[in-house]
């Protein structure tokens, strides 16, 4: 059961008021009776005086009086109220005098970098030309052909096909189909932007312009729709090749962010870029104030490269080896011209070569210098590095005897040379003469008392000559060839690198052998810049190149006799290299070639070197042909006819006469008995 409710408290009703007496007398005064809200009161005093009955256990306490409403003081809340505003304004103005004063310059620098933007200025790229001046490589203006999309449509044109009308006018123009130039106007990657063509000449642009007038003055008169209204351009700088193909294995090319992406232009580029400059303006809605002022730091112009190269002898290289490859069906080809003298390269011309102006067909491949970056084995033309040898060490002179068996025994395998012949008796100048294989590996054996010893003298001199180290050149991507140390030559090497096997070079290293016999025997470094010109126009030349003694003079000269015996001997290998009037030093190649994909002998390296005047040298020449296929594979058949015009026609730019004097005739075979 629930507890009973406690007993409720009676609050006496108040007394009904009495009528008023007839004739409206009022009635006697009496006490007032107490109202009910006296009573009230009365109550609730008496409420707070007496605490409030303890409940029993088990019983409901009994309900609470309802609280008193008080009104607040108005006063307290306007005090209160007029403290809020007055922090709030003097935080205000504490930040208004932060701003203003305080942190000025701060907030005005920020406004200046919202107002303000700055644009690079773009430094004009360095020219690049031969040793006549006649440049090679420089940077014109140009035009990128761009769109805006949006004002091909047909709301803004009025017609429904602006773009296919505008792409049609374009195509020819631009060299671009026209159906591929509507989806680029139809389809865009941006709703507002689309670039049409890259870094069109100036004519170009010029041609677009006055098609859009003559369009605008159409739609004028109302008899016509200018499609073209939405077509832009944005002015850029262009590097232009004037040979096209000329030289471009040692030039390279510029990438599309303007930087040097292979050859010369990337070894240079911090040289030939120069250093860009920026221009500092105001800008209002994202347009130029020409009345606010600005700051300029102007560009440096990129330094201006002379190369070392003969603009013409360079284009008669590049015609005679481009010919030969096609005519060999080879896979390529190079050719060297130097300076003996100076060491400098006056031509490297490779095939087959690309255009730097037009990139779009270039293999990959191709985009190098195979001159400098393709090793491979010389061949018989390294023979030459072996009979320095042996006459500077005084192991033979050019008259000392060698029999040469048709097959000699070494190493467990038998060595012939390029053809079966009976027994025969050269001298050490017959055996150059006939390229011989095996007279050359008899030569070198005289070497030293063992043949560890003679190994070890053979390397010292081909290292000397620059075989198995860089060039000097430090072009990118240049292979230094391949000379391992002679611990290491295997029983085949020991016989086979003395006539060119089992050892690599590229074909600069080849012709550098050859310049420094034509020099009396001292190595100069070669080079390929001869100067530089700054901004300021002042010429500054190449430092000297490094020279090193490699072989007497002596020797140099008797090894210079040795090699016209190869070109004018009647047995000779050079005969097919001989130039009219002129005393000619030279020597074949023909070796056996690695398949770079295989790793194995497939085909054959096709080679011939030499330098001319031979009494008096001025220049060498080399050429080397990568397996041929068509006509022969012999160096005197491939590449001699290449080394002969090309050796003419550089000693005639040259203007280097003929001697005059008749050349000695060096015993090339001996009689047994004698």
């Amino acid at each position: 059961m629930s507890p009973p409710e406690p007993p409720r408290r009676r609050v006496p009703r108040p007394a009904r008021p009495g009528r008023p007496a007839a004739g409206g007398a009022r009635p006697a005064h009496r006490p007032a009776a107490a109202g009910p809200a006296d009573e009230r009161r009365a109550a609730a005093r008496r409420v707070r005086r007496e605490p409030p009955p303890r409940p029993r256990a088990g019983r409901r306490p009994p309900p609470r009086p309802p609280r008193e409403l008080r009104l607040a003081a108005p006063r307290t809340r306007l005090r209160l109220l007029s403290v809020a505003v007055t922090l709030v304004l003097l935080v205000f103005g504490l930040r208004l005098l932060q701003v203003q004063a305080v942190d000025a310059n701060s907030f005005a620098a920020a406004a200046d970098v919202n107002r303000y933007v700055t644009v690079p200025l773009a430094a004009e790229r360095g020219t690049i030309t031969d040793r006549g001046g006649h440049e090679l490589a420089t940077t014109v203006d140009a035009y990128d052909i761009t769109a805006d999309p949006y004002l091909f449509g047909e709301e803004r044109t009025g017609v429904p096909d602006a773009p296919a009308r505008a792409a049609a006018l374009l195509g020819p123009i631009l060299g671009e189909d026209p159906a591929e130039l509507e989806r680029r106007l139809t389809d865009p990657p941006a709703p507002r932007y689309v670039r049409l063509a890259f870094q069109q000449t100036p004519q170009v642009w010029r041609q677009i312009q006055d098609l859009k007038k003559t369009l605008a003055d159409q739609e004028e008169k109302e008899e016509g729709v200018n499609v073209l209204a939405g077509v832009y351009a944005e002015p850029r700088a262009k590097r232009v090749y004037p040979g096209h193909e000329l030289a471009s294995g040692v030039l390279g090319f510029v990438n599309s962010a303007g930087e040097g992406g292979g050859g010369l232009e990337a070894q240079l580029d911090t040289l030939l870029a120069g250093e860009d400059g920026t221009i500092t303006y105001a800008q209002s809605a994202g347009r130029r104030v020409p009345t606010a002022g600005g700051q300029e730091q102007p560009p440096t112009p990129g330094t201006g490269v002379e190369l070392t190269l003969d603009r013409d002898i360079q284009w008669a290289a590049q015609e005679a080896i481009t010919g030969q490859v096609k005519k060999s069906e080879a896979d390529g080809g190079y050719v060297i011209v130097q300076d003996v003298r100076s060491g400098e390269v006056l031509a490297m011309a490779s095939a087959p070569a690309f255009d730097p102006n037009d990139l779009s067909t270039v293999s990959a491949k191709n985009l190098g210098n195979p001159a400098l970056q393709d090793v491979y084995e010389p061949g018989s033309t390294a023979k030459l590095m072996t009979m320095a040898a042996v006459l500077e060490e005084g192991a033979a002179a050019p008259g000392t005897h060698v029999t040469v068996p048709n097959r000699l025994p070494r190493a467990g395998r038998k060595f012939a040379d390029d053809h079966d012949h009976e027994t025969y008796h050269l001298t050490l100048t017959g055996v150059l003469a006939k390229s011989s294989n095996i007279g050359t590996i008899l030569a070198a054996e005289r070497l030293g008392e063992s043949q560890r010893e003679a190994n070890e003298v053979l390397h010292g001199y081909l290292r000397a000559f620059g075989v198995g180290r860089p060039t000097g050149l430090g072009f990118p991507g240049e292979s230094p060839g391949i000379l391992a140390a002679p611990g290491d030559w295997n029983a085949a090497q020991q016989h086979t690198i003395p006539f060119g096997q089992g050892l690599s070079v590229n074909a600069l290293q080849a012709a550098s052998v050859y310049s420094t016999i034509a020099n009396g025997g001292v190595r100069v470094t070669p080079s390929l810049v001869r100067g530089t010109v700054g901004p300021d126009g002042r010429y500054e030349p190449a430092p000297e190149p490094d020279r090193k003694r490699v072989v007497s003079e002596k020797t140099a000269d008797t090894l210079g006799l040795m090699l016209e015996e190869v070109v004018t001997d009647e047995e000779g290998t050079g005969k097919p290299a001989a130039v009219p009037g002129y005393r000619v030093a030279g020597k074949t190649g023909t070796s056996n070639r690695v398949d770079p994909e295989t790793g194995r002998y497939n085909g054959y390296t096709a080679s011939f070197a030499g330098f001319a005047p031979a009494d008096d040298p001025r220049v060498t020449v080399y050429c080397a042909v990568q397996n041929p296929t068509e006509g022969g594979y012999h160096g005197s058949s491939v590449c001699g006819p290449v080394f002969r015009h090309v050796l003419q026609f550089s000693l005639k730019t040259l203007q280097a006469p003929p001697t005059g004097v008749r050349a000695p005739n060096l015993p090339t075979t001996f009689t047994p008995g004698d």
